[in-house]
């Protein structure tokens, strides 16, 4: 039987999740802080190579932390029941690490990488948390436009977030770094309200089993982890979209976590330019999870998401050699890399809306706490391999010559697309 659609104010408090914690990879991993850290933080001028470094291994820290953690925190979920109060634990971890990054200064190092480190695991597996809610808000058919909808309101969510510090805040200098101190804590404050809405409206529907004699939450889990895997073999097409997957966000990784360090070391932009970029990309971000959820319906969720794979690839490309292709065209850099802007933004929330309902709809609907944490545990080595092949790669090369990585790993994803069955104009393949 068909999951009934969910009332609207259920789905517009689960959306309110992707704006609220959308301020987090806006602002700390995106758009401020990325550059506040390398440039004065760590400092090491003039090419920056340390800061990035300890940027790349801060980030794939909490990802091996989500690692270790997230598929047995699913299978936990699932047997216990109560996802909300996991959901507002992550919640808590992201909102406290966050607001403590006041606390880190040039002097102190260390201390921002360890917040770095506490406050993107916190996000990281409320990511997989909130996923494991959307096959209850409505039938398989609607679940695109439900994802895509919420990613696009995500998008605004930054927008906001980001808008507050960037223009209440002024310029990431070093003559401004008391006022950069407070990104960690605005950031706090607008995740904290934001989500809100998601505890007050959506409804915890799943009930608590009780465990099975002479086991605890920690082995019940681990046990359930092993199943899960195990079970992979029986799903070839969903193990199959996990290796795509595993491509595609390491490639998307560097893209979120790179690119405007890449803009202010590479290109050079000005503050100006910075600040449309950012503009450009969360609306085009929006429109582009919006548009895509609806292109989902019409042709399909695994061409929806290989197409935008291929755009992916084509704007790797254009970003890795626009300083030369400016030149040859005889236009600016910074003005060039902005219109290669809008392609990587129209997709960005699209590849990921994309796969998180193809997760949706392959997975085991009993199962489905399980199967998230198993799309978070791909999603975050995958997260793990790109930025630190990124991060040893600009350390030897420069960041121009490195970010071409992120080309190749788009083209692995989508030769892998081609090893999924089923109708690639419909919906996805069903569990076997």
């Amino acid at each position: 039987m068909a999951t009934p659609l969910a009332p609207r104010k259920e789905i517009f408090g689960w959306a309110m999740f992707d704006f609220a914690n959308s301020s987090y990879t806006t602002v700390i991993v995106t758009v401020v802080y990325s550059v506040v850290f390398p440039k004065l933080i760590v400092g090491d001028a003039p090419d920056f190579r340390q800061g990035n470094l300890l940027w790349s291994v801060a980030l794939s820290l909490s990802y091996a932390l989500v690692v270790l953690t997230a598929p047995v925190l699913g299978a936990i979920m699932d047997h216990a029941g109560h996802r909300k109060r996991w959901l507002a634990g992550s919640w808590l971890v992201t909102v406290v690490a966050t607001a403590a990054l006041w606390f880190a200064t040039p002097e102190h190092v260390w201390l921002a990488v360890l917040l770095v480190v506490l406050s993107n695991f916190g996000f990281a597996v409320g990511e997989s948390f909130t996923a494991s809610f959307l096959p209850e808000l409505g039938p398989p058919e609607s679940l695109g436009k439900i994802s895509g909808a919420a990613w696009g309101l995500g998008y605004f969510g930054g927008l906001c977030s980001a808008a507050a510090v960037l223009f209440g805040l002024g310029p990431q200098t070093a003559e401004n770094f008391e006022n950069m101190r407070l990104v960690g804590p605005v950031t706090a404050a607008f995740f904290f309200f934001g989500a809100l809405p998601t505890f007050l409206l959506v409804k915890e529907r799943a009930t608590p089993r009780p465990l099975p004699p002479g086991t605890t939450w920690l082995t019940l889990g681990f046990r359930q982890l092993r199943g899960t895997l195990g079970s992979l073999g029986s799903l070839r097409d969903l193990m199959m979209f996990f290796l795509s997957f595993f491509f595609a966000m390491a490639g998307l990784t560097i893209v979120i976590s790179f690119a405007f360090i890449y803009g202010d070391q590479v290109i050079g932009w000005s503050a100006t330019t910075q600040t449309l970029m950012f503009v450009v990309t969360q609306l085009t971000g929006a429109a582009g999870a919006l548009g895509f959820g609806y292109v989902q319906s019409r042709i399909g969720d695994m061409r929806t998401y290989s197409l935008t794979l291929l755009v992916w690839t084509a704007t790797v490309l254009l970003i890795a050699f626009a300083v030369p292709l400016s030149t040859a065209l005889g236009v600016e850099a910074e003005h060039l890399f902005l219109v290669v802007g809008c392609f990587a933004g129209a997709c960005l929330g699209a590849t990921q809306s994309a796969a998180r309902t193809l997760v949706a709809l392959m997975s085991p609907p009993e199962r489905m706490g399980e199967f998230f944490g198993v799309w978070g545990l791909f999603g975050k080595l995958a997260s793990i391999v790109g930025l630190l092949s990124l991060g040893f790669l600009q350390s030897a090369l420069g960041l121009q010559n490195a970010i071409l990585v992120c080309a190749a790993f788009f083209l692995a994803a989508f030769g892998a697309t081609f090893l999924v069955r089923g109708d690639r104009t419909g919906a996805a393949p069903r569990p076997s």
